[in-house]
């Protein structure tokens, strides 16, 4: 069965509601209030809010015990929709074509980004996830959302609605149950704030394959 096909049932447990990859509307509202919500990604689960929310992010870094000066990065669609928080420049744009996919770039952000989610630095990250239900709702939503892996500080991320339940039931509004995430290596990081790209994390994209499109990768 693919994860599109998969159906769990609706049920709620301590508050937390959990859903199926057919309620992405319902998701969606409860973003707009000001919730967090556990969606599926290509890699692990996340844990959602509004990007532009700061009382909302704060709720991820308390439900996940997160460090303040830690930031997030945020899910986009694309790179159109990118440039509506985060100054793009060229090499963004060449790495653009590696999207939806497990690659993180920083780039400047623009004044609408909270600090919370830069830990008041300069730079924001921008992921546009590889997963149709988490796209599905940034399309309803119509703002970024936060992309932090759904686990508690320091311990494994969830990769199944089920397991996000288990860590966060009470502590979070919603599961969005997409089926099973298939884990392993997470997203490359590049800094493309400097002089030159940085590669801040090695994940699922290597440095080859960044550098045949924008060149020498420190």
């Amino acid at each position: 069965m693919s994860r599109e096909e998969y159906r769990p049932p609706r049920f709620e447990e301590n508050g937390t509601a959990y859903l199926g990859p057919g309620e992405t509307a319902r998701a969606a509202e409860i973003l707009r209030r000001g919730g967090v919500v556990a969606v599926p990604t290509e890699t692990v689960y996340g844990l959602a809010a509004n990007g532009l929310d700061e009382a909302a992010v704060g709720r991820i870094f308390a439900a996940k015990g997160r460090p303040e000066n830690k930031p997030v990065s945020l899910f986009v669609r694309g790179i159109r929709d990118a440039g509506r928080f985060c100054r793009v420049n060229e090499a963004a744009r060449r790495l653009s074509v590696l999207w939806p996919g497990p690659l993180t770039v920083i780039l400047p952000r623009l004044a609408c980004v909270p600090d919370v989610i830069s830990a008041g630095g300069e730079g924001v990250g921008i992921r546009v996830p590889d997963d149709p239900v988490t796209l599905e709702l940034l399309a309803l939503c119509g703002f970024p959302l936060t992309g932090t892996s759904a686990n508690l500080s320091g311990e494994r991320a969830a990769v199944s609605g089920r397991e996000a339940l288990e860590i966060f039931r009470g502590r979070i509004d919603a599961v969005l149950d997409g089926g099973v995430s298939p884990g392993g290596v997470p997203s490359t990081v590049v800094d493309l704030t400097g002089p030159a790209p940085k590669i801040l994390r090695q994940g699922a994209i290597l440095k080859e394959t960044l550098e045949k499109l924008i060149g020498t990768v420190v």
